[in-house]
């Protein structure tokens, strides 16, 4: 999904949160998890899990969730195995959409993925289908007023972010994935809180969608895909003007 996209998915998405506290924070600690079991437990030499609990605190997940799921990790708490796989497809309009998943039970993913893709007319393809036309990059989304463009470029290109967009209420900061931990601890540092961080899919290419009916289709889709309980991330090339989300 584009900034611009992502942005105003973000401010819809606000109303909701409580809503989906629930998810977000079983999310978070796959997450924190896979990181902990992958680097091991001390966020200090492990930079995947200093962002992953850095973005669970700002989400106000207790300490006590966290630390659980950290000893999960590093086997000191008994926890299941997750593997983080990636499924492709497409949503009406022909928009391309890139399911990230972590999961203990694959093949109760995928039949989720699947039936939903076909519940709002989409269909799921194979492998490699639609990597093409993304590039994976760190994606930061930080509201207008939280910083001043100077600052922010400053701070963020020190850093080894190679772009950041002015986008009018918000801004956007694009790197390298290697340089994802240098970007993220940087802004941390200088207090500028992200309304979103995620080592994103960005598309090559945008599908613009001026049909309101199919907009819809889309958006419920990218909802749905969301509330699934193995779902980590959406990505999409859909352009969406923000009118089409009232």
């Amino acid at each position: 999904m584009s900034g611009h996209s992502k942005w105003a998915t973000i401010k819809r998405a606000k109303a909701a949160v409580d809503a989906k506290r629930g998810k977000i924070f079983s999310v978070l600690s796959k997450e924190i998890t896979i990181a902990a079991r992958e680097g091991g437990g001390d966020p200090e030499f492990n930079p995947r899990l200093r962002t992953c609990i850095l973005k669970a605190k700002g989400s106000n997940m207790p300490s006590d969730n966290i630390d659980k799921a950290i000893k999960k990790g590093t086997g000191e708490l008994p926890g299941v195995t997750y593997e983080e796989l990636v499924y492709e497809g497409y949503a009406p309009g022909g928009v391309g959409v890139i399911v990230e998943v972590t999961t203990d039970n694959k093949n109760r993913s995928a039949s989720e993925v699947r039936s939903t893709f076909t519940k709002c007319n989409g269909n799921l393809a194979g492998a490699g289908a639609l990597a093409f036309n993304f590039q994976r990059k760190g994606q930061f989304i930080i509201a207008g007023d939280a910083t001043d463009e100077d600052s922010l470029m400053e701070v963020a290109l020190e850093a080894g972010a190679e772009d950041v967009l002015n986008e009018g209420d918000h801004f956007e900061v694009i790197c390298e994935i290697s340089e994802y931990h240098n970007v993220s601890n940087a802004l941390e540092e200088k207090g500028i809180k992200c309304e979103s961080s995620e080592m994103a899919y960005l598309p090559n290419n945008e599908v613009t969608v001026t049909d309101k009916d199919i907009a819809k289709q889309v958006l419920r889709l990218i909802d749905l895909l969301e509330d699934l309980e193995d779902v980590k991330a959406v990505h999409s090339n859909v352009d969406l003007d923000e009118s089409m989300l009232s």
